[in-house]
């Protein structure tokens, strides 16, 4: 009389736990959107980093694009800005 009891818990307890594998919190399907919710995730990053590499880029180009206009005019051409003295020494 016992073991068919026991039998039956184990049968109940062997499909409750399918259950959960199939249809529960945690469930493979469940996984695998996980996963692929991940993998799109991994792909708007990486191309968020590479857009955020090329705005550093050309801000990097533009501070020092500024400076190096900026000394080849105060070299070359001679510029002074508003409020400065320019003097020339010559040997």
């Amino acid at each position: 009389m016992g073991r068919p009891r026991i039998t039956l818990m184990l049968i109940t307890l062997l499909l409750v736990l399918h259950a959960q594998l199939w249809f529960g919190r945690g469930s493979l399907s469940g996984v695998a959107q996980l996963q692929a919710q991940l993998a799109e995730q991994y792909q708007r990053n990486s191309q968020a980093e590479i857009a955020n590499k090329q705005l550093a880029a050309e801000v990097r180009d533009l501070k020092e694009g500024l400076e190096m206009v900026e000394e080849k005019a105060r070299m070359e051409l001679g510029m002074v800005k508003a409020n400065e003295i320019y003097v020339q020494i010559s040997r």
